[in-house]
Formats: C-alpha cells, structure tokens, sequence
C-alpha cells in the first residue's frame, strides 16, 4: 500500500505525474482571503486565483480514472466559481454539499450569518465508478418519537460532523505547536475526511490530495486501507505530516466513528478493521518524501 507525500507545488507533480489512475481527489486550497502561509502568497487577484484553480482541476483530471471523483471544498460565496472550475475542465456535477458548522455563525450587519462551507462533488464521467450508500446513526431529535432500527442514509447537508474551529469546540484533533497553539488554521477533521473516502472509493483505490496541509487525507486513507498520494509546498508541514503518520493518535483513530457508520449495508467490505500495535505505531507505514 502506496502512503507518499511530496514537498511540491501540485501544478509541477500533476505535470509530471505519468499515470491516469487517481480515483478520488480532495481538493481543498488556500480560500484566498489573504491569510499568513509561508509558501504561498493568499492575496492573488480574482481573476489570477480561479485561472490558478482550473489549471489544478484539469491536470487531475487529466490524471484520474474514468469515473473518478473530486470533492472540491471552498467558502460559500464562491459557489458559481468552484462550478465552473470543474464544468469547464470536463467534470460531470453530482451533487453540492452543504457542510453546516457546528459552532456559532458569525454575525452580519445586512445579511444573515454565514454557518456553512460547500463541497462540490463532481465525477469524470456521467456516473461514478463506485458509489457507496452509507448510513448513519445521529442522535434523535427532540421532535422524533420512535428510535431508529437501521440509521439513516447520509445526504447532501453534512450538520453532523464538527469542523476544527478555534477554543473549546476543536478538542484534541487539531495539531498544537510547543506553545500549545494550532499548527494549521485551516485543518480538515479525520471524520470529514473518513466519510468522503467510504463513500467514493474502494480498498486499494488511489486517493489524492493536492494541498495535504496536515495531511488528514493520507492519515485517513492509510487506515481505511487506501493508497494516497499528497502534496504540499510548505516543507515545515510536510515534516509534520511524517510526525504524524509515524504515531496514531487516539483522536486520529478513524475506529472512534465505526459504530456511527453500523448499519451501512457493505461496511465490513469498504471499511476494514485497522489493526496497529500496542504503543499506536503505524509499523508498515514508511512515508514517502521526494522534494
């Protein structure tokens, strides 16, 4: 099982990326709202960002499978972009996600607040390869009576799964520095991940990440028996990255959501039992650095 990380520009590896065997993408990029990134300047001008975003769509497009996925995550103002990023590169729409946050929407002084991010899901192709019907097992609403005998099926509003925000609501999943500050603002949570990878791929699929930031996507596949390939610019996050394939955390265990995920029909055939050692070592895993 393949695991490697790349301290390149995404752009130069897709270029040169000999195959067309990517069977699933999760492209979530800088939003370009002028954050501090080491490696990569934040402020670029509308026009410039989203011909910058079509290219990263194209190339891995190019270099996916028939009947590949991409999930493309981006703020919800940037809708009619993200959509035409992808329509225009070839992509086939499936759906538009509605990740609804799980923390207080900030307030507007002549709109209402905004409490959610949009993942659009597009495939190469009118349908995808493999698609799985996962279901889910949430608490019941004060409004519901009866409790549930096999969950329900996950749809296209995603209010289940908590976002890595600042304070009390980020819990032990973020990364802290030695001062006990974030070490990624913009960290993906494993069940966001974990959710995304069940329902598009299979064992053994190849699954990409062309911003792993802190490397949730290749941390996620990796346990769910997936290979992965990630790139990231920024060498400090890549070194990270290894730390923290090198050890499973407790909070990174994907097993932590199984019994969420119970009544899912071919659970036990898309979602192996993770084994790993007494001290959380992931002792097979040698990730791959190529600078």
């Amino acid at each position: 099982m393949k695991c490697e990380i790349y301290n390149q520009d995404c752009v130069e590896f897709l270029r040169s990326y000999t195959n067309n065997d990517i069977n699933l993408t999760f492209l979530d990029p800088p939003f370009n709202q002028g954050k501090d990134y080491r490696n990569h300047d934040d402020k670029m001008s509308e026009d410039a960002y989203w011909d910058w975003m079509k290219t990263v769509c194209d190339l891995v497009y190019k270099k996916s499978s028939e009947g590949a996925s991409i999930y493309f995550m981006q703020r919800e103002k940037n809708v009619d972009h993200v959509l035409s990023a992808l329509e225009s590169t070839g992509w086939t729409f499936q759906n538009l996600i509605v990740w609804k946050k799980l923390s207080s929407a900030v307030p507007n002084t002549y709109r209402f607040g905004k409490n959610y991010q949009i993942i659009a899901f597009f495939t190469k192709g009118e349908r995808p390869y493999v698609f799985n019907h996962l279901r889910i097992d949430p608490p019941l609403l004060v409004t519901q009576k009866y409790k549930r005998t096999n969950g329900l099926y996950v749809t296209d509003v995603w209010e289940d799964i908590r976002e890595m925000t600042s304070g009390y609501f980020a819990g032990d999943e973020p990364l802290r520095d030695s001062s006990g500050n974030r070490f990624h603002n913009q960290q993906s949570p494993i069940h966001l991940l974990l959710r995304i990878i069940l329902s598009s791929t299979k064992i053994n699929d190849i699954v990409f990440d062309p911003f792993a930031g802190t490397g949730t996507t290749l941390l996620t596949s990796y346990q769910l028996k997936r290979n992965s390939i990630g790139t990231e610019i920024d060498p400090i996050n890549v070194e990270r990255i290894k730390e923290r394939l090198s050890i499973l955390r407790p909070s990174d265990n994907v097993e932590q959501y199984r019994k969420y995920y119970r009544f899912t029909e071919n659970l036990d055939s898309i979602w192996p039992i993770f084994v790993n050692d007494e001290d959380s070592k992931f002792d097979t895993l040698q990730p791959k650095l190529i600078n």
